[in-house]
């Protein structure tokens, strides 16, 4: 027990020291994922989508060669930057760059650098579920689609990826999370995010453990509030569990079929008009023409 009144008292020691410090790196880490994830998944979109175009034998030999090339490439892409630690990228990237162009390509800015090396791994990953989530749809949506004469590019906006979104927004919300974490990395590079902000202060007054639960909770914490958002999220695109039918509906109204919930139709023994008719042909009996 003393000893987590020590480690509270050693917190509450650096929070009041480096909150300033922590707070930076926070912001930045939350900064470079939400960035990072909305570009990867832009990324990702584009190869997914190019990895579902449809292609025949029937098709120009072009167009076929193109497609195979460009698969080619996105094949090499996400096997590259799926099968790399995040570290070695950033190596690769940041200091590989000027090292075989003579610093004629390096990176002025960090910020640059870093959303450029999370972006393409969040990308990576993206790609295949993107492709996943397309595939998912049932492919007779698609024929129906082509069968009323949208174009492939219609079927794709209006029919395909909305319903694909829904199915990989969870795994959306993985990446983020993912983000959120392996943002740690770039201290590899000198960007100044949470965990970069923890290696300095512990190098100045190393105390090494307190910082580390400083990290861990604020780690855990923009997790799982980014977990609540996303599930709240899954919940509105949902929408309700119950649904009504429409009651307004002008061509059921003029068919004969529709029912108001409180007159009924004009057939329906509920209805007063019915209600009418029956008991005048019970006391006056039936019109000639009505029999």
């Amino acid at each position: 027990m003393e000893r987590f009144m020590q480690l509270g008292q050693d917190v509450a020691l650096l929070l009041g020291a480096y909150w300033k410090q922590y707070l930076s790196g926070l912001g930045n880490t939350l900064a470079l994922a939400i960035i990072a994830t909305v570009i990867g998944c832009v990324i990702g979109l584009a190869c997914g989508i190019l990895n579902t175009i449809p292609c025949s034998p029937h098709d120009p030999m072009p167009k076929r060669v193109l497609l195979r090339l460009v698969r080619i490439l996105v094949r090499i892409y996400v096997e590259v930057f799926r099968g790399t630690p995040m570290v070695l990228q950033s190596v690769f990237i940041y200091y590989g760059l000027p090292y075989f162009s003579n610093n004629t390509m390096r990176f002025d800015n960090i910020w640059t650098a870093a959303i450029l090396i999370v972006s393409i791994n969040t990308g990576a990953y993206m790609a295949e579920s993107v492709r996943g989530g397309i595939l998912s749809i049932d492919p007779g949506q698609t024929e129906g689609a082509k069968a009323i004469g949208m174009t492939h590019v219609q079927t794709m906006l209006h029919v395909i990826l909305p319903q694909a979104f829904r199915n990989i927004l969870p795994q959306i919300g993985n990446n983020f999370i993912i983000n959120i974490k392996d943002t740690s990395v770039m201290f590899i590079i000198g960007f100044t995010e949470l965990f970069a902000a923890h290696r300095y202060i512990t190098g100045v007054n190393l105390m090494y453990f307190p910082s580390a639960a400083i990290e861990m909770i604020a780690y855990l914490t923009m997790t799982l509030i980014a977990s609540a958002l996303l599930r709240l999220l899954e919940k509105v695109l949902d929408g309700s569990d119950n649904y009504e039918l429409v009651q307004t509906d002008s061509l059921t109204m003029t068919a004969g079929t529709y029912n108001h919930p409180a007159k009924g139709s004009p057939f329906d023994e509920r209805s007063k008009e019915q209600r009418e008719r029956v008991e005048q042909e019970l006391k006056f009996g039936r019109n000639r023409g009505d029999r």
